[in-house]
C-alpha cells in the first residue's frame, strides 16, 4: 500500500497577498509584498509592520446549523477554514458528493500555529483599561468590573485548537483518518505527510491538509518581539530579509493554506488536474549543545537527507530549494550550513518566500509548497524579496539567492521548515 502514488489535485490560499492561488501567485510574480505598515502610537516599530488579510470569502454556503458554531473559530482558524474550502473548490472534485468517496475514506489533517489566544490575550482590553497604560498601577476593582464587560465568556471555547477540524469535518463530511497538530512551523509539513501517508497506506482515497496561523495580534507580537525574533523594521516593509547580511528577524503575518491529495489512478479516472506528486518527506529534531534553547549548527540537515533518501531524489535533480528563512542571524546561518552540507559542491538555487506574506506560522509551510508548485509550473525560481548580499557568500558561493525571478530547468523542488527547539520537516515534490 505504501507504493500508492499520492498527487496534489487542489490548492487553496488566504494570505495578505490575496485570496486564491492565482491572485497570490500573480502578486508574487509582480514582486509584491502583503506586508504593510499599521501605525500605532506608543507601539514599538517592530509591532507596526505585519501581513494582514484584508478580504476573503467562503466559496460554499455555510448551513445555518453550522453558522452558530463558527463563532468559536479564532482568527487563524477562520482563515484556514476559507483556504480549505478554496482548495476543495480548486480540486473540482464536486462538493458535497466528493466524486462518491465515502466520508470514512476522506482524511483531514490540520496544522495550527495560531497564537490569537496566547497567554492572557482574552484579558488584554480589560487590563489595558484598568491600568491606563501604567502596567504596575493596576486598579483591581476596575479590572474586576471590566472583566465582566470586556471578556468574552466563550474565550476558553475559542482557544480550543481542534475547532477548525470540527467545523471543516462537519461541513465537508471528512470522517476518515484525522488529527490536529498544534506547534510551530514544521507542523504544516508534518500534517501534509500524515495526509499523504493515509492515502499511501490505503486508509483514505482523498485527504486535505490545512494550515493556519495568526501572529499579528498584540500579545503574540509582544511575545515574539520580547524573544528577539522580530525585525526592528528599520527599512519598513522591506525589512524582512532572509539570508541577507542585514537581516535582523522576521515580520509576522496571518493566513491559511490547504492542499487536496488523492491517489493518482483515482484522480486520473475523474479527470482531475494534477499539480504535482508527493515524492518523500523528512522529519527530525536537532539539539543544540548546552542548557539554553538555541539553534543547532545544522538545524535542518537530518530532515533534508531523510527527505532526499525517502524520495529517491538527488540534490542535483532539484529545480530549487525553498528554505524556512526565519531572517534571524543564527537561524539562517544554521540553515545554510545544513543545505551546504547536503548539497556539497552542487550549485543549488534557493528562494525564501516568507517576505511576500509575512511569517504565517504553520500556514507558511503549506503556502510555500503551493508557491513552489506554481513556480515550477511556470518554469521559474521565485525571487527572494529584499535580498541583496549575504555575509556567507564567500563560504558558500555555490548556494544562489536572487532578488529577481530566475528560470528553472527541473520538475522537482525541496521545501524545508524548522522551529524553535530544532524541530524540522522537509518535503520533495515532483510537479506535473
Amino acid at each position: 500500500m505504501e507504493k500508492r502514488e499520492v498527487v496534489i489535485t487542489g490548492m487553496g490560499l488566504v494570505t495578505s497577498l490575496g485570496f486564491g492561488i492565482e491572485e497570490n501567485w500573480g502578486n508574487i510574480r509582480a514582486l509584491k509584498t502583503g506586508v504593510a505598515h499599521y501605525p500605532q502610537e506608543g507601539c514599538p516599530r517592530a509591532m507596526q509592520y505585519y501581513g494582514k488579510v484584508e478580504a476573503f470569502a467562503y466559496p460554499f454556503d455555510i448551513p445555518n446549523k453550522l453558522t452558530s458554531q463558527m463563532k468559536f473559530l479564532n482568527r487563524g482558524s477562520t482563515l484556514g477554514f476559507a483556504a480549505a474550502l478554496d482548495a476543495i473548490k480548486n480540486s473540482r472534485i464536486g462538493f458535497p458528493d466528493m466524486n462518491g468517496i465515502p466520508p470514512g475514506r476522506r482524511a483531514l489533517f490540520i496544522a495550527t500555529g495560531d497564537f490569537t489566544k496566547i497567554g492572557y490575550d482574552f484579558f488584554y482590553h480589560a487590563t489595558k483599561e484598568a491600568t491606563n497604560g501604567r502596567w504596575r498601577d493596576i486598579d483591581s476593582a476596575k479590572l474586576n468590573s471590566l472583566t465582566l464587560k470586556k471578556v468574552n465568556p466563550f474565550f476558553l471555547l475559542e482557544s480550543i485548537s481542534n475547532n477548525l477540524f470540527s467545523a471543516l469535518s462537519a461541513l465537508i463530511d471528512f470522517k476518515g483518518p484525522n488529527t490536529t497538530l498544534t506547534s510551530l512551523s514544521p507542523c504544516g509539513g508534518q500534517s501534509l505527510e500524515l495526509a499523504a501517508r493515509a492515502i499511501r497506506q490505503g486508509k483514505a482515497d482523498i485527504a486535505v491538509s490545512a494550515g493556519c496561523g495568526n501572529w499579528i495580534t498584540e500579545i503574540p507580537m509582544y511575545e515574539l518581539e520580547g524573544l528577539g525574533l522580530l525585525s526592528g523594521c528599520a527599512a519598513g516593509v522591506e525589512s524582512y530579509r532572509p539570508f541577507d547580511k542585514k537581516r535582523d528577524g522576521f515580520i509576522p503575518g496571518e493566513g491559511g493554506a490547504a492542499i487536496v491529495l488523492e491517489e493518482r489512478q483515482s484522480a486520473l479516472r475523474r479527470g482531475a488536474v494534477i499539480y504535482g506528486t508527493i515524492m518523500g518527506f523528512g522529519n527530525a529534531i536537532e539539539h543544540a549543545e548546552g542548557p539554553a534553547v538555541s539553534v543547532p549548527e545544522r538545524v535542518t540537515l537530518l530532515c533534508i537527507n531523510e527527505a532526499l533518501t525517502n524520495s529517491g531524489v538527488k540534490i542535483e535533480d532539484l529545480a530549487f530549494i525553498s528554505p524556512h528563512g526565519s531572517g534571524t542571524k543564527k537561524g539562517d546561518r544554521s540553515e545554510l550550513n545544513s543545505i551546504a552540507a547536503a548539497a556539497g559542491a552542487f550549485p543549488a538555487a534557493l528562494c525564501a518566500l516568507k517576505p511576500y506574506t509575512g511569517h504565517m506560522a504553520a500556514a507558511s509551510d503549506i503556502a510555500e509548497i503551493i508557491f513552489s508548485v506554481l513556480g515550477v509550473r511556470d518554469s521559474i525560481v521565485p525571487a527572494t524579496l529584499n535580498f541583496n548580499e549575504s555575509e556567507m557568500e564567500k563560504e558558500y558561493p555555490h548556494l544562489k539567492f536572487s532578488n529577481t525571478h530566475q528560470p528553472c530547468h527541473s520538475d522537482k523542488f525541496l521545501s524545508i521548515s524548522y522551529g524553535i527547539g530544532g524541530q524540522s520537516s522537509a518535503v520533495v515534490i515532483r510537479c506535473s
